[in-house]
């Protein structure tokens, strides 16, 4: 943090937004919409309301994606932890298969699950049945009948949220008690999607990328505030912008600072930081333990604002900018995925599934995108596409 001078806009942006610093604890206020949580703990993690849900959740869970040792799971859940967010197609099932394990003895009532699924748009033949199988897949390996949420998987378009034969098809699973409640996953154009989903009237949960680093953070707010109106609950994943203060990732971000910023507006529910080591869980729970953002906590993520980090804003600019029209913001994820997340098996995973040439970087005698993040984008392209042929056994 060699920076010392901050922003003055900055330092207001990041302490004016939505919800004035007001922090749903218990015996505070606005405990009206508080409910202590219904497993005695170590503990005592403050809980919101879940939009129109009916569930009080802590405002720490956890993002499951990355964590592949059980005993990470077992630390959260002691220590009051009881939202756990996974996905289909996370570790290839593997993610699943080691929350089935673990909650298999649990009881029923001490833990939710948010799980999600991806589909191919536009919709194939088969959508219903296909979709319906990867959700009975998802229900085995987690060995339950039923998960708490069920999102369909990286929306980023309007008509994936109002497609009738989606929205039909997730009221039936949750008709039959597969899912008691549905929502969407997205990255991009959550304005525009989040107002999709209130015209839909049919979603009770969005989770959604949410962080101080965001162009468009008064039309995010504004939008959130409409979908907290309409019943729908959020919460927020990517708050710690790639884990890193910088564009390299050398330095790690100060998580507790991110965290309190984002629970700072009343209308997210829950963060679900994807701790992977007990450092890291150490840190999400002191973040926890005083949730308040302090001065100092506004000064550093100030700083922070006119820096580059790792942190894709994924507004999709770049990609109709670009000669070739590449996938960008999906490979500044898998940029972060590596150097952020330190994970080059997720970004692998990420950058073959883009199918993508080997020389459709190579095409341009000068790169055209101008990136609002101040991303160098064709140097960061060409310093993660050669992770495609790393073989497995060499990365983490």
């Amino acid at each position: 943090m060699k920076d010392k001078n901050v922003n003055r806009r900055d330092f207001i942006r990041l302490s004016a937004t939505a919800g004035a610093g007001a922090l749903l604890i218990p015996n505070t206020a606005s405990a009206a919409t508080v409910q202590p949580a219904t497993r005695k703990t170590a503990e005592s993690i403050p809980v919101r309301a879940l939009g129109k849900t009916g569930l009080q959740i802590p405002i720490l869970s956890m993002g499951v994606m990355r964590a592949d040792n059980p005993n990470i799971v077992r630390a959260a859940y002691d220590a009051g932890i009881t939202h756990f967010d996974t996905a289909h197609g996370y570790q290839n099932g593997r993610n699943e298969e080691m929350l089935g394990n673990f909650f298999k003895d649990k009881p029923r009532d001490s833990f939710t699950i948010a799980t999600k699924g991806k589909f191919d748009y536009p919709l194939k033949d088969t959508f219903e049945k296909d979709f319906t199988a990867l959700l009975e897949l998802s229900l085995k390996r987690l060995q339950m009948d039923f998960v708490e949420i069920f999102y369909t998987h990286a929306l980023d378009r309007t008509e994936h949220v109002t497609d009738k034969r989606i929205i039909d098809l997730l009221l039936k699973f949750k008709a039959e008690g597969k899912v008691k409640n549905i929502g969407f996953s997205t990255h991009a154009s959550k304005p525009a999607l989040i107002d999709a989903a209130i015209e839909a009237g049919i979603y009770d949960v969005i989770l959604l990328s949410y962080n101080f680093k965001l162009n468009n953070l008064k039309e995010m707010e504004d939008a959130i505030a409409r979908g907290v109106k309409a019943g729908i609950g959020f919460v927020a994943m990517k708050t710690m912008t790639g884990g890193a203060e910088d564009a390299e990732g050398k330095n790690r971000i100060n998580g507790q600072a991110c965290l309190k910023w984002a629970w700072k507006n009343e209308n997210i529910t829950m963060a679900i930081p994807g701790f992977t080591n007990f450092d890291l869980f150490d840190d999400c729970m002191a973040a926890v333990r005083n949730p308040q953002l302090t001065t100092k906590d506004r000064e550093y993520l100030a700083m922070l604002c006119g820096k580059e980090l790792l942190y894709c804003q994924q507004c999709g600019k770049c990609t109709d900018e670009c000669a070739e029209h590449l996938p960008i913001p999906d490979l500044m994820r898998a940029y972060m995925y590596a150097y952020g997340y330190k994970n080059a098996s997720l970004s692998k995973e990420t950058l073959l599934s883009l199918n993508m040439a080997d020389d459709a970087c190579k095409k341009c005698e000068k790169c055209k995108v101008s990136c609002i993040s101040g991303f160098n984008v064709p140097e960061k392209i060409a310093s993660i596409t050669p992770v495609r042929s790393i073989p497995d056994v060499f990365l983490t």
